[in-house]
This record gives C-alpha cells, structure tokens and sequence, in this order.
C-alpha cells in the first residue's frame, strides 16, 4: 500500500506541470487558435522562474514575472495569428524555436544551480488521520492544489456559464458570433493571454517543484505532449486531470523500474510515456473515426470580418 501512495503522489507531481499546460491549451484552442507553441512557452516559464528566483528569493515576484512574460508571448501570438491572419500552424512552430533558443540564452549562467524549497507545501493536519487519502493529499503544494481548484473552475466556466457560451460560439462559428455582437477578437486575445500564462506557469512548476535545476531543454517535449493530450481530452478540462495523471504515472514507472535494479536500458523507459501516449491516440482515432472529434469547428481557421463566403 506504500508503494501504491508513493507511486500516486509522484504521478501527481509529475503530472501537474502537464495538466496546467493542457488547461492552458484547451483555453486557446477553445477559441478556435491553434496552440502549437507550448514547448517554447513552458521553457520559457521555466527559465523565468529560475532566474527570478536565484536572484529575488521571492516566490511571489518569481510567479509575477513568469505570468508576465507568457503573457507577453501570448500577446505576441494572439497578433500574428489574430490581427495579422497569419498560419497559426506556422506561428505556433516559430514560438516553440523562439522559446526553445532563448530559454537556452538565458538559462546558461544558472544551468545546474538548485533550488530547493522554493514552494511551501500545505500540511492539513486534519486529512492526515484519513486513510489513504491523508497520505496522498495532506502535504501537496500550492501549485498542485491550484491546479486542483483550477480544473473545476474552467469546466464550470466553459459549460455553465454565458461567458463559456460566448467562448465556444467564437471557437465554432466566429462570423455567427460576430453577427450576435460577442467580441470575437477580444475573446480570442484574451483566451491567448491567459492560456498562455497557465502554459508558462506549467513551466514554472516543472522547476520549481518536479525538477529544481535548470537544464537546457529541461521540458523533454512535454510541451508536445501537451498538446497531444488536448486532442485526447476532447478539449474537456475533467479529461484533461485524468489525461496528465495518465502520464504522470507512466512518466514515475520508467524510474521505478530503473530502481528495482532492471537491466532495461533507461533511455528506453524514458520512451515508455510518449509511446504509450502515440498508441492511445491512434486507438482512439480509430475507435471515433466515425464520430465528432468534440474539436471546435473553426480551429485553425483565421477570422477576417469583412470575408465573404
């Protein structure tokens, strides 16, 4: 039974980083923007935060900053694909380069440094006494019980309220949105911005919590995987936490294997996520190939007002 908790709550850990970056993902593609650019926006959140908090010491600050400049690259994103009606497939590649090369800029005089400690943990003495599940949630970190809180909000945001209505109208048919007087670009901007800075906070965490030294391209293509698992989530927050579990716990078994002594080479266990994650979605693509996809019927495709068709 220790096994199995233990097991849980690295799956968790590890999962975390994944599941703030698909939230994020799922916000942007919600809107009908093709989100191709995580890689480079959680590296980026990932060095920001290292940086940050070498040099401050202040968590606060150190989180402050990591939402200001995904923003920032979201912003910038939001112009190309929204204003400018560039190929968003294009945009999203070039953000992954733009992150990937800077963030290996900027991390090299820290490469190696540790932080340790950088974010509390909340003990509830009161689940303690509970079984099982006093071990696995009574010492969890603020970025983990947020990302808990955040899940239920985005569900009950994008299903039950106006505002998530809007937010789909504009992913489906942005032209009928416009028509009704929903503020299409605005929508899309601030979906953008904000999406963006959960994918950059999913850096954060990756470093601050799961791994707390900077390595160039520390991420390990979870940024791809990220977005992999938004099409394997159905676009839906509640999958999105079974989804980056999922992966958490594939993620936790390559290192245990490692530790009982297998004579498997470890850059094979460390292929035993991202293979597993390609072979379930070829599953369900053959499975629901004749179904809905429960992708937003306009992602991908630009908005121009004044387009006629």
């Amino acid at each position: 039974m220790e096994i199995i908790t233990q097991l849980i709550v690295s799956a968790i850990s590890s999962g975390t980083p994944l599941l703030l970056a698909v939230l994020g993902g799922i916000l942007i593609e919600r809107s009908g923007i093709t989100q191709l650019g995580a890689e480079g926006l959680m590296l980026m959140g990932a060095v920001t935060s290292c940086l940050l908090y070498i040099h401050t010491g202040n968590l606060a600050l150190t989180i402050l900053c990591v939402l200001v400049v995904s923003g920032l690259l979201g912003l910038l994103h939001g112009v190309l694909c929204v204003s400018l009606h560039a190929n968003q497939v294009v945009c999203g590649l070039a953000m992954t380069i733009f992150g990937t090369g800077l963030s290996a800029y900027l991390g090299k005089p820290v490469s190696g440094q540790p932080l340790t400690g950088a974010v509390p943990k909340l003990h509830l003495a009161w689940l303690e006494n509970v079984p099982f599940i006093g071990k696995i949630f009574a010492h969890m970190d603020l970025f983990t019980w947020f990302s808990f809180v955040l899940v239920l909000v985005m569900h009950l945001f994008i299903h039950r309220t106006s505002w998530g209505l809007h937010l789909r109208a504009v992913g489906d048919n942005p032209a009928t949105a416009d028509v009704m007087g929903i503020p299409v670009v605005a929508i899309r901007y601030g979906c953008m911005i904000i999406g963006s800075m959960l994918i950059g906070l999913g850096g954060a965490d990756l470093l601050l919590v799961y791994t707390p030294t900077w390595n160039e391209g520390m991420t390990s293509g979870r940024g791809w995987i990220a977005v992999a698992l938004i099409i394997f989530a159905r676009w839906n927050p509640i999958r999105a936490l079974v989804c980056a579990y999922f992966f958490g716990v594939l993620d936790i078994l390559g290192f245990r294997v490692q530790l009982i002594g297998s004579h498997i080479p470890s850059y094979f266990l460390k292929m035993i996520p991202y293979i597993v994650t390609i072979l379930v979605l070829m599953f369900l693509g053959w499975r629901n190939r004749n179904k809905p996809s429960g992708a937003p019927e306009a992602l991908g495709v630009p908005y121009i007002r004044e387009q006629r068709f």
